[in-house]
């Protein structure tokens, strides 16, 4: 779901982008790296709800606001920068952990 919601902001906000993903068998890690118009609040882009995409891509049913919280929900770490009219950096881990255990 973080890689799909990380691929979403690319294609609805930026001008080109990449998503790397990385698996090994203590970690996966999705990284997000757009050429685009950047985030200037961060905070406020990490409240459910909030969303700038606009309504052509709302029309189609994207753009609830619910990509980097949910994002943020799922991920172990998370860590975002951003700069206006330059683009944004998402990295986000996910650690794996055997059934019924308690992790790495």
């Amino acid at each position: 779901m973080a890689a799909f919601e990380a691929e979403m902001n690319i294609v609805i906000h930026a001008h080109r982008g990449q998503l790397r993903i990385s698996i090994s068998p203590e970690k996966i890690v999705v990284v997000a790296e757009d050429e685009g118009p950047g985030i200037p609040n961060i905070e406020l882009a990490m409240q459910e709800g909030y969303s700038t995409a606009p309504p052509r891509i709302r029309e189609m049913g994207f753009g609830a606001g619910m990509g980097l919280p949910n994002i943020k929900r799922c991920a172990d770490v998370l860590e975002i920068r951003s700069e206006v009219g330059r683009g944004t950096y998402l990295r986000a881990e996910f650690y794996c952990r055997p059934p019924g255990g308690r992790g790495v």
